[in-house]
């Protein structure tokens, strides 16, 4: 293989790679699509009826595209021509059935139609969803040409009314790329000034330098007329040559003539012809062929430093990408025991940086003690708990049929007792607080290990694990703060009793406070006493609580919040390993890709630094 056909093949070769991993049509700015647009191609533009797919089928040398009246081509085709070696056998194959091999161009034929309809429906609409078609083939020269819905310049029933703009829109996305090369169709026995394709091309293309014409149906002209001042530039000239075709006939085309013997005739017609037998060796579908790979190649040969730097660019936005992926899955039991614990690890890392300051969330926990639990406690009802009238109630109850003789103790003790078991209320709530703050901090530590995202069944196990660890330090840490309170209830603060009697003494007159142990002062008094016990208890729990939480929960977590999942882990076989470790298919197939990608890319850049040392 030569080295221009080495080049065009290679190009061949990324744009059908590109298209089939989904880098062509995508629209978004990055290295993929850039590439595909750094990479020239041809678009065959003209109005219908005009011949293209003849000229198509020409430069093939097969007959395989739909045939009829009016809008035959209803989607764009990219066709992409591989040279194959001498002798082998001519296939084709579509991207959207990437497995199956067409050797019956016919079958190729009805593939297009069928594909066609699939989008468009039966229909005279258009679609901009490209068909993607490889031919491999001997008989051809490397090149990616683009059939587009033929120019009109009217709807015709069944079509609406912007039919015309929206073709010229669809065939403009393709002509005004820069590296795209245009294949101006036009038929001889019409005025060039007419032409649909030259006028479309001299809007997007001015100087002409990206145009080559292509004149059919010279033997459908009007006896004693001729095309040459079109094929030698007078009429209208280009930076490119112009190109006479002589298409089958359609007497040809319903005996199904072969394509080899159509070529034959052509040649013979133009080195028979008395008006175009010195153009005859750059005249007829061969050459076009060869004069546009030649041409592909001139313009790849000028792009590959931008190609190489494209391709470049790309192999590290992949490599990148598979390292964020990360690596396939193990098959050993061992191996992915030793995946499982780095993944674990990982996470619970995290979620320690979350605990000690390095992420945001732990300070969530400090909140809980400095501003949930003080409030809560402020909120405790203890003013009517501890009002005269509940004062007197009790201390009643406690006296019973004989009234306390100094101090109500029994009185004091189940006022002091009733008012401690409203702290249960906040020290649990803390204890909650906490848990749900902890919870939160494990789902954000499991969506922030990037290696867990690939595996949502270790991901969800890890959550389960976690959460029923979480459980048990919640219960150590209820039945804690709980004992905290009743340790308070369980015995009193001795010297606060001890001052009561001496605050009597100090009054200076026994029988007046005699007097006034029945009165609403001396329950006012005993409310105060209590609520003083109350707020120091209270100060106390404040302190305590906390520490109790923080050894309870925030300790374990930190120490041992997968330990049992440890466990557990160790003692599952292969097959239960495996199951943890089902990444997500979505995940599979985009790192296949990536790995098929960097593959066509690498060898890609070999190749061509190869060319470009063989210059």
């Amino acid at each position: 293989m030569t080295t221009m056909e080495s080049l065009i093949g290679l190009v061949n070769r990324i744009q059908r790679a590109c298209t089939m991993l989904g880098d062509y049509g995508g629209g978004d700015n990055n290295a993929f699509s850039s590439l595909w647009e750094a990479l020239p191609s041809v678009a065959v533009v003209g109005g219908q009826s005009s011949g293209k797919s003849s000229v198509l089928e020409s430069i093939v040398g097969r007959d395989f595209l739909p045939r009829g009246s009016g809008i035959v081509t209803r989607r764009p085709l990219v066709l992409q021509l591989h040279k194959t070696e001498d002798g082998s056998q001519e296939y084709a194959e579509f991207l959207h059935l990437v497995r199956r091999k067409f050797t019956d161009f016919s079958l190729v034929r009805k593939e297009i139609q069928d594909e066609t309809d699939r989008i468009t429906g039966k229909t005279k609409q258009i679609s901009p969803v490209p068909i993607h078609l490889s031919i491999y083939s001997p008989n051809v020269v490397n090149l990616t040409l683009i059939d587009l819905p033929g120019l009109t310049k009217v709807a015709v029933e069944g079509q609406p009314e912007s039919i015309v703009q929206d073709i010229e829109s669809m065939v403009r996305t393709y002509v005004e790329k820069p590296n795209c090369i245009i294949l101006a169709i036009s038929p001889a026995n019409q005025d060039i000034a007419t032409s649909d394709a030259i006028k479309l091309a001299r809007e997007v293309d001015p100087t002409g330098d990206q145009t080559f014409g292509v004149l059919t149906k010279l033997d459908l002209m009007d006896k004693g007329t001729n095309a040459l001042d079109v094929l030698e530039g007078r009429s209208y000239r280009l930076q490119r040559p112009w190109v006479g075709i002589v298409n089958r006939s359609q007497a040809d085309i319903n005996k199904n003539v072969d394509m080899i013997v159509a070529r034959r005739k052509e040649r013979e017609y133009f080195a028979t012809s008395p008006d175009y037998g010195h153009l005859a060796s750059k005249m007829g579908s061969e050459y076009l062929a060869k004069l546009l790979s030649k041409h592909l190649e001139s313009v790849i040969r000028a792009r590959i430093p931008s190609i190489t730097s494209l391709i470049n660019k790309s192999i590290d936005e992949l490599e990148s990408e598979m390292d964020h992926l990360g690596q396939p899955i193990a098959v050993d039991a061992g191996a992915q025991l030793y995946t499982i614990l780095e993944m674990c690890r990982a996470f619970d890392q995290i979620f320690k940086e979350h605990l000690e300051g390095g992420r945001p969330g732990g300070d969530r926990i400090y909140g809980v003690f400095d501003n949930q639990l003080p409030a809560a406690l402020r909120k405790l009802p203890f003013d009517r708990h501890l009002s005269p009238h509940n004062v007197r109630k009790v201390v009643s109850e406690a006296d019973g049929y004989q009234p306390h003789l100094i101090a109500p103790e029994q009185g004091y003790r189940r006022l002091i007792d009733g008012a401690l078991n409203y702290f249960r209320g906040p020290a649990e709530a803390s204890v909650d607080a906490v848990h749900f703050v902890l919870k939160e901090l494990v789902r954000k530590s499991i969506g922030e290990t990037q290696e867990l995202r690939r595996f949502p069944t270790l991901q969800a196990e890890i959550a389960a694990a976690s959460y029923e660890a979480l459980e048990r330090f919640r219960e150590d840490g209820r039945k804690t703060v709980v004992r905290l309170v009743d340790m308070e209830s369980s015995y009193l603060t001795v010297d606060f009793f001890r001052r009561l009697p001496q605050e009597v003494e100090k009054g200076g007159n026994p029988a007046a406070s005699t007097t006034d142990r029945y009165a609403e002062g001396h329950f006012r008094r005993i409310g105060s006493n209590v609520s003083s016990y109350v707020g120091m208890v209270s100060e106390t729990l404040k302190i305590t609580i906390p520490k109790a939480v923080v050894f309870c929960q925030v300790r374990e977590a930190k120490q041992s919040l997968l330990n049992h999942f440890y466990i557990q882990i160790g003692k599952k076989e292969g097959k239960q390993l495996s199951l943890l470790l089902d990444e997500d298919p979505a995940l599979m197939e985009r790192r296949q890709q990536c790995a098929k990608r960097l593959e066509l890319y690498k060898a890609a850049r070999d190749e061509i630094d190869s060319v470009s040392w063989a210059r």
